[in-house]
């Protein structure tokens, strides 16, 4: 059964203003069902958590389901659903949680900067994985000199925010857990472009950020409960001590949360399928991912073709990202002469600070991203080649 990507994107309000959406990568759009959910959360009234009265009721409701259909989402534990505004948020205040001076940590120049400065800044020893700079890839062997007995964290992502590269995750686990360090995994650019499970990959911590998914802006990270119940994070002396509420600092948005259950539920029904919801996701997703390739191959294809066009990584398995430079313009004038054809994408280094630094673009501008989401069809790829063909 093909993707049906008419009635998806028919469920997205903001795609009917014509604009080419194609900065998935930085947020997508939000469906109604999302929208709705929020809309509705507010007009029926919430207060805050564990009082006595209905209003508090429907909030314990709303989080109870919110971090059930996290878990579903990545295969997770509801019980160990950290939630949080964002996901840069979370990680800085876990890091300092878990590790600290004279611990090791292992992280690599294939990362978003969130997953890159929280572990700078804590007092660890840190030990860099490399990218090689012409494929993107990061290679698996190298970490087995990385990691070693007072290894406490590896961090990792899941996919590269601008290359799309898809490291070997299980590989890097395996060698970090016989070490008997834990697994950091930012799964934020890696969780809307197909099916995720955090055991397979053998992440310890899987951090996400709804934004991504279609979701509101709130960010989750999904652990075991039985390992935060080993971590004592920093907090107010009248806040809960239980798992995961010790990590959530402050009142939650409580609204938002409902728009992430509603967010999830919309991926499980992206296409037909029954089941239980994490196994209408795993269909729904796997259907997106496959729609999304198969698109990806046009837009890479042609882009590959134009002598005027510089890309960047030649990944084995990627996300649909593609990140270019267009000779004679800067990226922020490409994106500008998209943006007046009705194309949205993104220039800069877009937080990868230290892979853009590997490619030599980080003090030059960075370059041009374009993603695809799974909301997107042809007529946004064929209008985003036309727009860099007529730079030539």
């Amino acid at each position: 059964m093909p993707f049906p990507i008419k009635e998806v994107r028919a469920t997205y309000p903001a795609l009917s203003d014509g604009y080419a959406y194609l900065d998935g990568a930085a947020g997508t759009q939000t469906p109604r069902p999302v929208i709705d959910a929020i809309a509705t959360a507010y007009r029926t009234g919430i207060g805050n958590v564990g009082g006595a009265f209905p209003a508090s009721h429907r909030s314990d409701a709303i989080v109870a389901a919110c971090r059930a259909a996290v878990a579903d989402l990545v295969g997770g534990d509801p019980g160990g659903v950290i939630l949080g505004p964002n996901m840069t948020t979370l990680t800085y205040r876990l890091a300092g949680a878990i590790a600290g001076p004279g611990d090791e940590v292992v992280l690599s120049r294939l990362d978003h900067d969130a997953n890159v400065r929280p572990w700078t800044q804590i007092g660890a020893t840190v030990r860099w994985a490399e990218v090689d700079p012409v494929t993107g890839e990061l290679p698996v062997e190298q970490y087995a000199d990385l990691i070693n007995e007072r290894t406490r964290v590896v961090a990792v992502t899941a996919a590269s925010n601008i290359l799309g590269t898809r490291p070997d995750v299980p590989a890097i686990a395996e060698l970090a857990h016989r070490a008997g360090a834990l697994m950091y995994v930012d799964g934020v650019h890696a969780t809307p472009h197909g099916p995720v499970d955090m055991r397979a990959l053998g992440a310890d911590f899987y951090a996400t950020s709804a934004y991504k998914w279609s979701g509101p802006h709130i960010g989750a990270v999904i652990a075991d409960p039985a390992l935060l119940e080993t971590i004592r994070p920093d907090k107010l002396a009248s806040s809960p001590d239980t798992v995961p509420e010790r990590f959530e600092r402050g009142t939650a948005a409580f609204a938002d949360l409902d728009g992430v259950t509603a967010a999830v539920d919309h991926l499980a029904a992206m296409v037909p399928g029954t089941g239980s919801r994490r196994e209408r996701l795993l269909a729904s997703m796997s259907a997106a991912e496959e729609y999304e390739t198969a698109l990806f191959s046009v837009l890479l294809g042609e882009l590959e073709t134009m002598p005027h066009v510089t890309l960047y990584g030649k990944p084995a398995r990627r996300t649909a990202t593609v990140y270019f430079n267009v000779a004679g313009h800067t990226p922020r004038q490409v994106a500008e002469h998209l943006a007046k054809r009705g194309v949205n994408v993104w220039n800069g280094h877009n937080y990868a600070w230290e892979l853009t630094g590997v490619l030599g673009i980080r003090d030059t501008g960075g370059a041009v991203r374009a993603g695809l989401a799974h909301y997107n069809d042809r007529s946004d790829v064929d209008r985003l080649l036309e727009g860099v063909a007529r730079l030539a």
